[in-house]
């Protein structure tokens, strides 16, 4: 998530930018999901998107099950501090997951959709090599994984503001950048997750389904 974090005198962060973007991904990801089943958040980051999204998807959705995940444990104390102040006592404790790691945490189920937003350009490549191929050994055929961010399209001009904040990330970490959606779609190909849809959103991002062979 963009902008800088705000710590509250609990736990929580605080992203700007989530409460900028998240009716507009909500509003996105509503016909993507499944009926039942988890929901696995990658990335999870302060949990405010994922906490929001269970609240806004409680009446309309009401057999889903939410989870998030961060390698961070300030991130993950942050979205438990959020569960907890916001009551959603049915939202599963958030797992401590590295996508760049070969081996996940054991889930109590698989799960019905994966969520990853706004991680794989602040992250190296084998974040998301990663994230695909768990993913894909995860998901039950026809199962999606839906990501939202900055890409690169070689059909689209990219605009002012990304090329800008790809400088700047790739200056604050060399392994950082926003990835090409060409890349992205040959490495979930490899792995079985074919390329689904994908949705300019607000602020030069796209919403992304890729779909379980």
């Amino acid at each position: 998530m963009g902008g800088n974090p705000g710590l509250n005198s609990d736990a929580r962060l605080y992203f700007p930018a989530t409460e900028r973007n998240r009716e507009p991904i909500a509003a996105g990801l509503e016909p993507l999901l499944p009926a039942q089943g988890l929901v696995l958040e990658i990335a999870s980051g302060s949990g405010e998107h994922l906490c929001f999204f269970q609240q806004r998807f409680a009446r309309s959705h009401p057999g889903l099950r939410w989870q998030g995940s961060d390698p961070d444990a300030s991130h993950r104390a942050s979205l438990a501090s959020w569960r907890q102040q916001l009551g959603l006592t049915a939202m599963a404790p958030p797992l401590n997951l590295d996508a760049s790691h070969s081996a996940w945490p054991e889930l109590t189920e698989a799960p019905a959709l994966v969520l990853c937003i706004n991680m794989i350009h602040i992250a190296p490549w084998a974040a998301c090599q990663g994230l695909l191929a768990q993913t894909a050994r995860l998901l039950a055929p026809g199962a999606a994984l839906v990501l939202y961010g900055p890409f690169l399209e070689g059909a689209v001009a990219t605009s002012d503001s990304n090329r800008a904040f790809d400088a700047s990330l790739r200056q604050r970490d060399q392994r950082w950048g926003i990835r090409s959606l060409g890349a992205v779609e040959q490495e979930a190909r490899a792995q079985g997750l074919l390329l689904d849809g994908r949705w300019p959103m607000p602020a030069h991002n796209l919403l992304v389904c890729f779909r379980r062979s």
